[in-house]
């Protein structure tokens, strides 16, 4: 092997002229292949001689049919690689990767640029399937799929009943794999499928039917109608659609009930008849017609003509003089009747909104109120409401009675009054009351109807009225009267004050004035009969315990007493009629509330009432006066004002104002979301003076017409021009009602039918300008939400999820906002793929994809070092010690320590099993003196001695060889401590005792595992050795060997060993290495170096070792440090110079002999 290294190093190192290194020069190209078609990678190489072409594949060499004659890949001649089929599985992928070619001879190699070979794909499945659709013609249409998994990535078309697509015009276009139709018509309806391509085949994906339904569309719609009273009316409409449409009938956003009205097929006419119509039939009626795709209305309006009517009727008034009457006519009808006044024996007109004329105090309001301000006594007379439209007309009178200022006044109101209560002898009685009146009362006291005051001293009279009683007695006990006296009357009011001896009070009552309830609102009289006048108020505010009941004081001026009566008690509500009233009598009312803690204070006095006579007088007006006057008054509006979403200020001017003019009607009516003008409302101004007026209580968002009227009690003026005025918008109040959801299509579809009706008129708070249309699943991700137009009331929303229950909600919005949502719909749309989707949802989970990339972390760590602790273990097994027998008798050789005869043949030479460090011998155990110590079994290696060799497996290979020192040899200081690398070492004399004594290291103190390992070895330590305790150490013998014993100096099994030399010298002699001083020779025949072990450290010395490391030794003969420990005789001599450098060129020679050799072998391995 060494003859054939040598001429391979020396010989094939010699170039011919005409030899080259080989070049590349054709390089392998990228590929996608197939899987199971061939394929050729090309590679094609120049030099000379010949290189030989090797491929390599992601670094690792690549079998081919040289290698393995079954193997599916073939080197051609040319240096290609053939492909027979390329191999791919979803496990085990051979043939994917990226390849280099290499061209190789003996000069050299060339390696080609990289080339990747990829297995195209094409799975089967589609990752998304498109979807059945419903559409409505005219609206877009979208079908969407995902093709399978591939490489190259698949592209995709569309083929519409196995045809394939056409995609001429911008109507149908692809992007992707997203086919669009922008304007769906009824031939697009069809059987759909993706088809996924690429040099793999085409995939087909499910198949998904595209559905175009035609919307409703009306082709007759319902007309507006006017009838009378008692007439019948029909409404009918007809509709044409794809599916054919359903069909019903609404009033005013309510479906209509078929019992009240006719609704039947008529030819091809849907039919709602009523038979006789009434003020209740009137409104807007709307077809509804409605399918799968869509749902359209018409509406038209029934106006039902109606005689007027009166709502509120005149009622007679008593009034001072100078003060203002008011007399309210209120009437019904459709259409709104025109109202005004007129004074008996007058030919004046009192119309609504009637300017007036010159100082006139008389007008008519909007709403038909007659007000005469400032009246006098010629004012009084009868007054005639009168009410007009095409369907007739009504009339109805009203006296005006003037009085006295003075007779007109009432008696004095006691607002507080005593209380009933129970007092202990001794005591101090506290009556209370408080009176007031026009004019002002002045208060007395009555016990037991007579006079108090001045009567006892006691007794004191408090302001403003009340009665104070000190010291009670027990004849204070009576009844007691409080009594308010003016010029208009008087009132009295009485309480029971009981006094007792303390003994027999159990319990004292007292009175809290400010417990009591508050006043109530002023009374309003609502209706006046000839014995009754119905009242209504509000309650006053909460001061104390809550009001219980209330109590109705009146007041009669043509009644015998003259004094406020009690006439109603424990009233429970605030409106109440008192019955029992004279005839053609004036009244006044007041209300009290009551408490626990007693009455409160009156509300303040009503309007003077009379009731009706029995028989009263028929006198008429001149209504033709009455009418010319208001007709000639003209209201001028001017632009409202919008004050909020639900008020508007209105104000005018009049020209031509008349005394007959009572005050201003405000008529308003809605013009805006409705089929029709809404019916007028009205708001009555009474006081003519006032020219404007807040609107109030609209509806939000709305158009609003408004108009001005003047009017005379039952005559109305001309109205003023009408003006429009916009309420401002918020958003719905109220979600879309009649919200149904439906699946379309078969069981796979993936898409619903929403429909829905408006909210509420009086709900929408403005002009609906959207619907969104929320599809809400568990998940963000399957959420779809979509907005359509506010002329649209059902849509079909595709691309949900399927096996997903989707929560449906509709909501309207104005320009200010969306509105309330309706009630979620739950709907499941199919659940086919449910449990696939799930399986892909936990996939695509960050969580799950951050736990399999943690696992594979873990795993692949955990490789890692399962190759490292592997790599380390073989690394082991090349190291290995040679146990040498001690003989304890003295064997004379002439061989030098240290030197490895190289004609032994049982002795192995392995370079990378010395170290690294080159020692010198101990420079006290070279001489003659110890060479008696070392036996034969010394210097053999295992089999030759009587010991066997042991081979450690987990020895630490040290290093390779140093060739860097020169050989030499050097005798420094003899008293320098040896470096040691291993526990085995082959001398042992006194002196090395000594050395371990003398100068103690502790750094190289023998460790137990050290010692065991020398026994292991085969190694007998004497009694007298350090390792055995020294001379006083007791000897215990074993099977194995001499157990060695604990020992705090050094011993010779942690001495360091002398060094490998660089290399066995041939034909090494005594005489050719002359040491002077030396008493002998050495027998190069019989000697040989020991192969180093594993050295053991004492625990706990590292960080020392790593804070000064020990100086390495030299080789032998070379000159060291002073600092370096020898293992040479204390002698001056060394090698002669002439030695010297002829071993030192044998070692460099034989060195660079080796190193190409191992090269070589590197090489062949590598290839």
């Amino acid at each position: 092997l060494s003859v054939w290294i040598f001429r391979l190093v020396f010989c094939g190192s010699r170039l011919r002229q005409d030899d080259s290194p080989p070049r590349i020069v054709e390089h392998p190209s990228d590929l996608i292949v197939s899987k199971g078609e061939p394929a050729t990678l090309n590679c094609k190489a120049e030099g000379r001689p010949a290189p030989t072409v090797e491929w390599y594949k992601d670094g690792e060499r690549v079998e081919t049919d040289r290698d393995n004659p079954r193997s599916h890949r073939m080197l051609l001649p040319s240096g290609s690689l053939f492909f027979l089929r390329i191999v791919h599985g979803r496990r085990s992928k051979p043939d994917d990767g990226s390849y280099v070619c290499v061209a190789r001879n003996y000069l050299g190699e060339a390696v080609s640029r990289n080339a990747s070979l990829e297995v195209a794909l094409l799975r089967d499945d589609f990752r998304q399937n498109p979807q059945d659709m419903v559409v409505a013609a005219g609206e877009p249409a979208t079908l969407e799929c995902q093709p399978p998994r591939g490489h190259p990535e698949p592209t995709t078309f569309w083929r519409k009943d196995k045809a394939r697509l056409d995609l001429k015009g911008d109507r149908v276009t692809v992007r992707g794999g997203k086919l669009t139709i922008s304007n769906t018509r009824k031939s697009d309806a069809g059987m759909y499928v993706c088809v996924a391509t690429n040099m793999v085949g085409e995939r087909d994906s499910e198949t998904a039917q595209l559905s175009v339904f035609e919307r409703p569309t009306f082709v007759r719609r319902p007309v507006n109608q006017v009838v009378l009273v008692e007439e019948s009316v029909e409404l009918r409409c007809q509709v044409q659609g794809d599916p054919p449409p359903s069909l019903r009938w609404r009033k005013d956003d309510v479906d209509i009930p078929r019992g009240r009205y006719d609704i039947r097929y008529e030819k091809e006419d849907f039919l709602l008849r009523i038979k006789k119509a009434s003020a209740g039939d009137q409104g807007t009626f709307t077809c509804v017609a409605e399918n799968r795709v869509g749902k359209v209305e018409a509406s038209a309006t029934l106006t039902v003509r109606e005689a007027p009517q009166f709502v509120v009727r005149p009622r007679d008034q008593i009034v001072a003089q100078g003060r203002t009457a008011t007399f309210p006519c209120e009437t019904k009808g459709n259409p709104q009747p025109t109202v005004f006044w007129q004074r008996e024996g007058s030919q004046d007109l009192l119309f609504p909104s009637q300017p007036a004329q010159g100082d006139s105090r008389v007008s008519v309001s909007v709403s038909g109120e007659l007000t005469i301000s400032c009246v006098q006594r010629s004012d009084a007379g009868y007054y005639t409401c009168q009410a007009l439209t095409v369907a007739g007309s009504i009339l109805a009178k009203a006296q005006l009675e003037v009085a006295d200022a003075s007779k007109d006044r009432p008696p004095p109101i006691i607002r507080q009054g005593p209380s009933n209560q129970t007092q202990a002898v001794g005591g101090v009685a506290l009556l209370r009351c408080q009176a007031s009146g026009d004019p002002e009362p002045t208060v007395t006291w009555l016990k037991d109807g007579l006079s108090l005051l001045g009567k006892d001293p006691r007794m004191a009279l408090l302001e403003p009225g009340s009665l104070q009683i000190q010291s009670t007695r027990l004849s204070d006990s009576g009844l007691y009267t409080c009594v308010a006296t003016s010029s208009s009357g008087e009132t009295s009011w009485s309480a029971f004050l009981d006094v007792r001896e303390s003994s027999d009070l159990t319990d004292s009552m007292s009175h809290n004035a400010s417990a009591l309830p508050g006043p109530p609102s002023k009374p309003e009289v609502t209706d006046v009969t000839k014995s009754s006048v119905s009242l209504s108020w509000e309650p006053g505010p909460e001061e104390g315990s809550p009001v219980t009941s209330y109590v109705i004081e009146a007041f009669g001026s043509q009644l015998v007493s003259n004094s406020w009566q009690t006439v109603a008690d424990h009233v429970k509500t605030t409106q109440f009629t008192v019955k029992d009233l004279r005839p053609n009598t004036v009244y006044l009312f007041l209300i009290r509330a009551v408490n626990a803690q007693g009455l409160g204070d009156p509300s303040p006095m009503s309007e003077p009432v009379r009731t009706q006579d029995i028989s009263p007088p028929v006198q008429g007006v001149d209504h033709r006066r009455v009418q010319k006057e208001l007709g000639d008054v003209v209201a001028s509006m001017h632009n409202p004002v919008v004050i909020s979403s639900t008020s508007v200020q209105v104000t005018w001017t009049v020209e031509n104002p008349s005394q007959f003019i009572q005050g201003y009607r405000v008529l308003y009516r809605q013009t805006s979301g409705l089929p029709s003008p809404g019916a007028w409302q009205v708001q009555d101004l009474k006081v003519p003076s006032e020219r404007d007026v807040a609107l109030s209580a609209l509806k939000k968002g709305v158009v609003y017409e408004i108009k001005v009227r003047p009017y005379f009690n039952e005559f109305q003026g001309a109205d003023s021009e009408s003006m429009t005025a916009r309420t401002l918008e918020e958003a719905p109040s109220a979600p879309p009602q009649q919200v149904t959801v439906l699946t379309v299509g078969n069981h796979n579809s993936t898409s619903i039918s929403v429909s829905w009706d408006p909210p509420p008129a009086e709900h929408q708070n403005g002009i609906i300008q959207e619907y969104k249309i929320w599809c809400l699943a568990n998940e963000t991700r399957f959420h779809v939400n979509k907005t359509v137009d506010a002329a649209i009331r059902s849509v079909v929303v595709a691309g949900l999820q399927a096996g997903v229950q989707y929560r449906v909600e509709v909501a309207a919005g104005t320009s200010t906002g969306v509105g309330v949502k309706s009630e979620p719909q739950p709907i499941v749309i199919g659940n086919t793929h449910r449990g696939n989707n799930s399986i892909s949802d936990v996939v695509k989970q960050p969580a799950f994809i951050a736990g399999l990339g943690g696992a594979c972390w873990i795993v692949l760590m955990g490789f890692s070092a399962w190759l490292y602790w592997r790599r380390k273990k073989r690394k082991g097994l090349s190291n290995y010690a040679v146990t040498f027998q001690r003989d304890r008798g003295l064997i004379e050789n002439g061989s030098r320590p240290g030197l490895l005869k190289a004609g032994d043949p049982g002795f192995p030479w392995l370079a990378d099993s010395w170290p690294s460090t080159s020692l010198p011998a101990n420079g006290g155990l070279g001489g003659p003196k110890d060479r008696g110590n070392f036996g034969r079994g010394d210097v053999l290696p295992s089999g030759v001695g009587e010991k066997t060799g042991t081979m450690l497996s987990d020895g630490a290979i040290y290093s390779s060889i140093d060739f860097t020192g020169k050989a030499g040899y050097s005798s420094p200081a003899r008293g320098l401590q040896a470096t040691p690398y291993a526990t085995t070492q082959i001398l042992q004399s006194n002196s090395f005792h000594e050395l371990a004594v003398d100068r103690p290291d502790p750094r190289w103190k023998a460790s137990l595992r050290a010692q065991q390992e020398m026994v292991k070895l085969g190694y007998s330590l004497t009694d007298g050795h350090p390792c055995n305790g020294g001379k006083g150490g007791k000897k215990k013998k074993s099977k194995g060997g001499s157990k060695t014993s604990k020992s705090n100096g050094s011993c010779w099994v942690n001495m360091p060993l002398p060094p490998p030399p660089m290399h066995p010298l041939p034909g090494t002699e005594v005489d050719h290495y002359p040491l002077e001083n030396h008493g002998g020779g050495y027998d190069s025949d019989s000697w040989a170096p020991p192969l180093p072990v594993q050295t053991y450290l004492h625990q706990g010395l590292d960080n020392d070792l790593e804070e000064e490391r020990v100086p390495t030794p030299p080789l032998r003969g070379v000159a060291s440090s002073p600092a370096a420990a020898t293992y040479s005789q204390p002698s001056s001599s060394s090698l002669s110079s002439t030695h010297h450098e002829e071993m030192q060129s044998m070692l460099q020679a034989h060195l660079d002999e080796l190193t190409r050799a191992y090269q070589y072998e590197v090489a062949k391995q590598t290839w």
